[in-house]
């Protein structure tokens, strides 16, 4: 009886136990319900499993991730595929070489009858091609809104603690009818045929010497060992997340959560041979839902492209494509481009370059900004092309071959600096100067039509229309009016996501914007647009002339407008490239900022490319000046390191320029001759009430009182000027002798300045201004200005690429080994100033000997820094420039042959 009582609870639950197992059996479809609400996590494993060993993604109604109602391949994957293929991960360990390279010096690369040793999903490339039906992507809701499962520090969240129907409740998006489809027969298809000869871009190395072949690989080894600490940083405490807080040890997600520098890094640990860190990668890649964000309702296209759709595409490309197995690769990055491809769907196919992705927003009609930056709408375009060759699809490359068609016709109908484009940009397709004038018009012409009888305004036998008020019978505008007809010919363009009633003038491209005045630099918001026409060039094969035009132009640009050689201490010979600001008449109104940033840093190793690939050999010189110029901004600061931005004085002749001390004097003080002609003045008035305050003396001595002189008229500045004044004099303490006199007359006769000071306690009523070498020796100490530089407006560093990324250009195009080593000192001054225990950091002033940290780590480090470091001093036949083209995130496309 004892035990009964003991194990009667037992008992109990055991009995509930076995109903709720009768209610599954009887009602399953009720269990289901129940069982869905619960999201079920899997824990990853300490150690990479072998692949194919995971479970297979989530499946649509025949068992794939994608339904199959099209021809378009991105809907046919892994149907068809072995359940299990063996494919044989090729050995990355160093061979004759270094790591990553076969005996070669090239990548490893997976062959059709290589596919033994661990299980993959195959991609079925011939199957999807059979495919016929319209697209229609059905991905199915997953259990986390983090933008990948297990996101956190490290490790997976305790599912105890996830809240109830969190399935349920995150907001995911769907595939929606587009408003403005482009007609199948209409779709730009990639360009077709064998590609055109193209002059080899790389030199043609020779055998390096042992000793050169040692200190090579000493530095490779070194900056492989940056790689390894930033990227065991990421993974331990922000795996999941968009980026590592180094210091702090948390994780930020300025991206969508998505794992972006994950993805980002992708072909990075590929190329450095870190197989395992790959593998390991590449199970997470699968967990990201792109579907869906807890971080962010609006995706960053360009950002979005760049790192996160040529991380993937590249990351497929470099570990072998098809016959390497990581078909998951490819098949996210399908994923995240029908994603994407919402953004096309306006009237104009100009993109939405901030995509609500949302289904009750995605699914409104909308049209592109009157206002967005040329990298923003001229940077997707090798991402999406790279996708259409890998599956086919030509779809994704229409889409952006209409942004470029679109820049070409600008660039054809003429800009205000004819070849290059306007900051700002109106994407809209709207002409929205013509839209006031229509507006007005056609109140004009209503407040006729309400006094007419009839809205079709035909007499009572049926005769013709009759015109309105400036209106010619055949329904053209005139000066005065426009007609309710004409006005009708533009009303497809309606605003229909604002739900206004404006109707729309066509338009191509045009400055965007609120103000008349117009940027052009190869800077910041700029940039990769240029850098994208001779790459694209390069990546369709020189298929598309176009894309030569476009370029050729900009360079000539550039040339005349932009490029101007800095005078500099040691008079060395290199260029940077300036902005321009005009209302619209550069000849006349142009002002021009002589600016130094690091985003403009790329064009050094664009002009050598483009100089190469189209034969221009003054290209390729100014390519190197342009590179060196941005070596020397890194040599010149304290740190070592180049500030984001700064301004230098410019020379009158780039082939005629030396140091003159006076003239960068002038550059630092532009107010230096009003200083010059204060002090004059002051002296003058100095020696007047001197003479005076003698004069009187000598009167008081003969004891006869003597006519006294006019008084000096002394200018009375009002307060604000005063004000102003005295705020400077104070921050520059330039009058702390003025104050030493004062305290003097005071009776301190022991601490009695010098005589000059003495003259200014004695005549107080006359204030000495700042002379202009005061002036300027203050300048340079509070600012810390380096030799030559007039200004440093931003004097942070967030380990920005755009430096190296030329050095490494002009290593590869030229072969002189110079390059190497102006890299690997800035390589050690970066390390220097921003390693941490898990990564490194951006700092807040290079002009500082020991800079502080901001605890930021953009993926962009492993992405784009570190991998051209590495490239710098690796084998130079690691993917070659003759066989790839690198995107802007310094992801590498294979180019074809």
């Amino acid at each position: 009886m004892f035990r009964l009582r003991r194990y009667r609870y037992y008992v109990f639950f055991a009995a509930i136990i076995v109903f709720l197992l009768y209610r599954a059996s009887t009602n399953s479809e009720e269990w289901k319900s129940v069982s869905a609400s619960i999201p079920l996590r899997k824990a990853p494993p300490k150690s990479p499993p072998p692949r194919g060993s995971e479970k297979p993604p989530a499946a649509g109604n025949d068992g794939t991730r994608f339904t199959h109602q099209d021809d378009d391949l991105s809907q046919k994957f892994l149907k068809g595929a072995p359940k299990e293929a063996d494919v044989k991960i090729p050995n990355l360990k160093p061979t004759v070489a270094e790591e990553g390279v076969d005996k070669h010096g090239r990548l490893p690369t997976v062959t059709k009858g290589s596919n033994e040793g661990s299980k993959v999903v195959v991609y079925d490339k011939e199957g999807a091609a059979k495919t016929t039906t319209a697209p229609l992507i059905d991905i199915p809701d997953k259990n986390v809104g983090q933008g990948a499962k297990g996101a956190g520090k490290g490790e997976n969240p305790d599912p105890k603690k996830v809240k109830p129907n969190a399935a349920t409740t995150a907001i995911h998006w769907t595939k929606v009818p587009e408003h403005f489809p482009i007609p199948k027969g209409e779709i730009i298809p990639l360009p077709t045929g064998k590609p055109e000869a193209i002059p080899p871009v790389q030199h043609v190395f020779e055998k390096e010497s042992a000793s050169a072949r040692e200190e090579r690989r000493v530095r490779l080894a070194k900056v492989k060992a940056e790689m390894v600490r930033g990227w065991g940083g990421y993974i331990t405490y922000a795996k999941g997340h968009d980026e590592l807080s180094p210091i702090s040890k948390k994780f930020r997600d300025p991206f969508c959560g998505w794992a972006a520098t994950l993805v980002d890094a992708l072909d990075t640990l590929w190329i450095m041979g870190m197989k395992d860190e790959f593998e390991e990668a590449v199970l997470e890649v699968e967990k990201i839902d792109f579907t869906t964000s807890s971080y962010r309702s609006e995706i960053p296209v360009f950002e979005t492209t760049i790192r996160y759709l040529g991380g993937l595409v590249a990351a497929y490309d470099v570990s072998g494509g098809k016959a390497g197995g990581y078909n998951i690769l490819l098949e996210k990055a399908v994923e995240l481009a029908e994603i994407l491809m919402g953004v096309f769907d306006t009237p104009n196919r100009m993109p939405v370059l901030y995509y609500n992705w949302k289904p009750a927003f995605a699914s409104r009609p909308k049209r592109a900004q009157g206002s967005v930056s040329v990298a923003e709408l001229g940077s997707l375009a090798m991402e999406f092309t790279r996708l259409a060759q890998l599956t086919k699809q030509d779809k994704y490359y229409d889409a952006v071959a209409r942004i470029t068609d679109a820049f070409y016709e600008w660039q054809e109908r003429g800009t205000t600096i004819p070849g290059i484009f306007p900051e700002h940009v109106d994407a809209s397709g709207c002409n929205r100067t013509a839209e006031a004038e229509i507006a007005a018009k056609e109140a004009e012409y209503n407040k006729v039509d309400e006094a007419v009888s009839g809205s079709s305004k035909r007499d009572d036998l049926g005769g013709e229309a009759v015109s309105g008020p400036g209106e010619s019978p055949g329904g053209g505008f005139s000066d005065n009016a426009v007609s309710r007809r004409s006005v009708n010919k533009v009303s497809r363009f309606t605003n229909l996501a604002s739900g206004d009633k404006d109707k729309c003038v066509p338009q191509g491209l045009a400055p965007g914007g609120w103000s008349t005045a117009e940027q052009y630099s190869m800077g910041g918001s700029q940039d990769s647009t240029y850098e994208y026409f001779p790459k694209q060039w390069l990546l369709l094969g020189g298929l598309e002339p176009k894309y030569k035009t476009l370029h050729t132009r900009v360079a000539a640009a550039v040339k005349k407008w932009l490029l101007y050689r800095p005078m500099v201490p040691d008079d060395r010979d290199i260029l940077f490239s300036a902005k321009i600001n005009t209302n619209g008449n550069p000849e006349v109104d142009a002002s021009t900022e002589w600016e130094v940033t690091h985003l403009t840093c790329f064009i050094g190793g664009m002009f050598g490319m483009g100089g190469k690939i189209f034969n221009i050999p003054e290209d390729v010189e100014i390519g190197k000046r342009l590179a060196d110029g941005c070596v020397w901004a890194y040599e010149s600061t304290p740190s070592g390191i180049m500030p984001e931005g700064a301004t230098v004085v410019p020379c009158a002749e780039a082939n005629n320029c030396h140091w003159n001390e006076t003239l960068y004097w002038q550059y630092l003080d532009p107010l230096y001759a009003t200083r010059n002609q204060q002090i004059d003045e002051y002296q003058t008035k100095l020696k007047e009430l001197k003479a005076e305050k003698a004069q009187k003396k000598e009167h008081t001595s003969d004891g006869v009182q003597k006519r006294a002189p006019p008084p000096v008229k002394m200018t009375t500045p009002n307060k604000d000027t005063l004000t102003q004044v005295a705020r400077l004099e104070d921050a520059l303490d330039i009058n702390a002798g003025s104050r030493a006199a004062a305290a003097a007359a005071e009776g301190k006769a022991d601490q009695a300045p010098l005589s000059e000071a003495n003259d200014e306690a004695e005549f107080p009523e006359l204030q000495r201004p700042i002379s202009h070498e005061e002036y300027v020796k203050k300048k340079i100490d509070m600012d810390r200005l380096p030799p030559g530089f007039v200004s440093a407006s931003s004097k942070h560093y967030i380990l920005r690429p755009e430096a190296i990324e030329s050095v490494w250009y002009m290593y590869r195009i030229t072969g002189d080994t110079t390059w190497q080593d102006k890299g690997w000192k800035m390589f050690n001054a970066i390390v220097t100033h921003t390693q941490t225990t898990v990564g490194n950091s951006a700092i807040n002033d290079v002009l500082s000997p020991t800079p502080d940290k901001s605890d930021e780590m953009e993926s962009f480090w492993l992405a784009e820094t570190l991998k051209y470091f590495y490239l710098l001093y690796s084998d130079p036949n690691v993917l070659s420039l003759d066989e790839w083209v690198f995107n802007t995130e310094a992801h590498p496309f294979k180019r074809p042959v």
